[in-house]
């Protein structure tokens, strides 16, 4: 069952990443979707390679409906919005995190794994790093026919740093760097095709803005935060001229944290993700191909090409463009520093990729070491990876001065 399951799942990845058309779809204008044989709308979600860059690392943000863009700095911070950084707390913190994959359907060898960590410079300028890894377990590898041909582990890593100052006492910036390796079938053939390891090197960019007002005698922090993730080069798994792109994402949030009491205080939080990838056109629409070589245009858009086209390129025009935007809320309580309860709601419209889920989680804080779970509940009939499953992540708050 267990080979049978991801043989499919590795064949469905292989046509993904290869395969990019809709057959038996069309436009239609009036509706402003791609529609199948009976006049109903279908998805066109958008299409990249490395998702597992989009994965939520962490039971943090995991508890609150994947938010994450400007909740406190912590050593996740590097997936959502490295700028953070610059207003951390801690002089230096470390932390890391098991997620289980498709757990729901018995694999016990798929996962993802994250380290990460940053070290406070001094009062202005913050220093992080970070490895995540995912495992997709073993795979017998079939040809289209189910014919056997081996077996292996694909398996893919990211490495990224980066670089967080204050431009001023509420303002603060970041830079980041990361390296991605992606081998799903190194030494196989598709279609007489020999398939590679694909590798890519990105940046990240992001802003904080953080305010402490006081609200008629109520202690609160305001923060609104903005970052452009995995803005890099194309990855491709053959030798030929046609590379994929990567999943560059737009993520804008804000966060309002009110300290109630000494003892009590809660976070309310609210993120908006897109991706800045092009809309896939189908096969009819005189957009799809123009200069005729067989391959899709936006396929062959350049790295920025695609990122700034992604904003006006869907064939539906602009009511595509705010389909493409998911929505994540998540709300956060802290009882005296020490226990903390979590709970958020993620949606994703149901023509680009129909994602919908409650999350709730847990913490607890015991001198410098933390510990998170969180769990998450589809509210609609999508299935998600996560079905029935805990996540964890553990931190460790180095000892030191506390941020001015």
């Amino acid at each position: 069952m267990k080979s049978k399951l991801l043989s499919f799942l590795n064949t469905g990845l292989i046509v993904l990443l290869f395969i990019y058309q809709i057959h038996g779809q069309i436009f239609d204008p009036g509706k402003g979707c791609v529609i199948d044989a009976n006049s109903k709308c279908v998805p066109n979600s958008l299409l990249s390679a490395v998702p597992f860059l989009t994965i939520i690392p962490d039971a943090i943000g995991g508890g609150m409906g994947d938010a994450g863009a400007a909740t406190a700095a912590d050593p996740y911070s590097l997936h959502y919005n490295a700028s953070k950084l610059a207003f951390a707390e801690k002089e230096s913190s470390f932390a890391a995190s098991y997620t289980p994959w498709l757990r729901n359907l018995g694999l016990t060898d798929v996962y993802l794994a994250y380290l990460g960590g940053y070290k406070r410079i001094n009062d202005q300028e913050s220093f992080g790093a970070a490895f995540r890894f995912f495992a997709l377990g073993e795979i017998n590898f079939t040809d289209v026919n189910g014919q056997p041909l081996g077996s292996g582990r694909p398996r893919e890593f990211e490495l990224s740093a980066a670089y967080a100052r204050k431009l001023s006492p509420k303002l603060s910036a970041a830079v980041g760097a990361k390296f991605i390796y992606s081998n799903l079938a190194s030494g196989f053939q598709v279609g007489g095709v020999d398939i590679t390891s694909g590798k890519a090197f990105a940046a990240d960019i992001s802003l904080t803005y953080h305010s402490n007002p006081d609200l008629q005698g109520v202690g609160t922090d305001f923060g609104f935060g903005a970052s452009i993730t995995n803005l890099g080069s194309k990855i491709s798994y053959t030798n030929s001229s046609a590379r994929e792109f990567i999943p560059a994402n737009l993520r804008l949030g804000a966060a309002y944290k009110m300290n109630m009491d000494e003892y009590n205080t809660i976070t309310f939080a609210l993120d908006f993700n897109k991706l800045l990838l092009p809309t896939p056109y189908p096969v009819d629409h005189p957009n799809y191909d123009e200069n005729n070589d067989n391959i899709a245009d936006y396929r062959q858009k350049s790295t920025f090409g695609g990122v700034f086209g992604s904003f006006g390129d869907a064939p539906g025009g602009f009511s595509e463009e705010l389909r493409e935007f998911s929505i994540s809320f998540g709300a956060e309580y802290w009882y005296d520093q020490q226990f903390a309860v979590r709970a958020g709601y993620f949606y994703e419209h149901p023509l680009k990729g129909d994602r919908q889920y409650l999350t709730i989680g847990i913490g607890l804080k015991y001198n410098v070491i933390g510990i998170d779970i969180a769990y998450l509940a589809p509210t609609n009939s999508q299935r998600s990876p996560l079905d029935n499953t805990l996540r964890f992540s553990f931190t460790f708050n180095g000892f030191g001065n506390e941020a001015q």
